[in-house]
Order: structure tokens, then sequence, then C-alpha cells
């Protein structure tokens, strides 16, 4: 039944419009950041609307009956490495100034919804494992450029805690590949 739902013409074109607008205001919400950005960081500042876009991308195919397996190891990848993440620093950002206005609390429920739908997707994805190299090799490049050339997002309260987000932000990453071998993969050489 699920799937039946997940694969609906008019669900797919649903989502599709979620996330493309959800895309562009990622990208509108970077704006600032974006414009003090070095010329060679600009296409690895925005993690969570760049994830999003893969995500769109793969959706445009899934409605003309398509994979694209390199797009959608990356949007499994990053949808729910940055969906988590965003979740857990606003988490953290409420734990240490005490309360979240509603673009906080619009985030979190954004992210998560992020990594939930990259998740139910996986079973649809024609992904190898040559595709989660490829992905893994984006997602890890994309932690050097974020916190070894300082290009990472911006919260203003957590930035005394660069150094234990970066340590997070890398092991979220591992897990986020494990987690996308196993949901395709694997599941898959399993069968």
């Amino acid at each position: 039944m699920i799937k039946y739902i997940l694969l609906d013409k008019w669900f797919l074109f649903l989502l599709f419009i979620i996330n493309l607008f959800g895309t562009a205001y990622g990208y509108y919400w970077y704006r600032y950041q974006l414009s003090e950005t070095p010329d060679t960081f600009l296409l690895f500042v925005p993690d969570s609307p760049t994830a999003s876009l893969f995500f769109t991308i793969v959706l445009v195919f899934f409605l003309f009956n398509k994979n694209i397996p390199y797009i959608e190891a990356l949007a499994l990848i990053t949808l729910f490495k940055y969906g988590i993440w965003a979740v857990v620093m606003n988490l953290l950002t409420f734990m240490i100034e005490g309360s979240l206005g509603f673009t906080g609390y619009m985030l979190m429920f954004s992210h998560g919804a992020m990594a939930i739908q990259g998740l139910l997707y996986a079973p649809f994805y024609a992904i190898k494992l040559r595709h989660i190299v490829v992905a893994a090799i984006w997602t890890l490049h994309n932690d050097v450029i974020d916190y070894v050339f300082g290009q990472m997002p911006m919260y203003a309260s957590l930035m005394s805690y660069i150094n234990e987000i970066g340590y997070f932000t890398f092991w979220l990453s591992i897990v986020s590949i494990g987690i996308a071998y196993l949901l395709t993969v694997n599941l898959k050489n399993s069968l």
C-alpha cells in the first residue's frame, strides 16, 4: 500500500513541488553567507538546499519512471545527513539559548522530513556500490570544505563548539553513508 502511495504520480508531483519550493527557500536562506563565500566554495556551502535539490531531481526522474543512481545516492546520503544535522543543531541552540524561534522549529520540522523522505524512497533507488562511493566522496569532501576551510552553516550561539560539531558531522557522514549502503546495495544483495 505504501509503495503505491509513494510512487503515485500525483504524490510524486506534490513532493516535487514541496521540495522545489523548499530548495529555493533554502538557497534564499543562505543568501548572506553565499554573498561572502569565495567562488571556489559556492557549490559546497548550501548543504541542505543542495540535498533537497538532489531529491527534487530524483523526483522528476521518478515521474517519468526513470532512475538516476548517482543523484539518488547523493540524495539519500545528504538528505539523511543534513536532515539530522539541522535537527540536532537547532536542539543544541535551544539548549544553549533556552528558546528557539519560529524559524528554528520550522527548520527542525522541514529537515526532519528531509531525512525521512530520503529513507522512504530508498527501496526504489537503483543504487550500486559505485554510486555510494561517489556520493561518499562528495559528502566527506563537503565536510572538509565546511570544517577545514570554515564554510559551515553559521549558528552564532554554537560557534564556540565548532570543533565538536565538526567531529559530530564527520561521524554523521559515516553513519549516513553506512545507512545508504545498508538500505540499497546490501539489502538488494541479500534478497
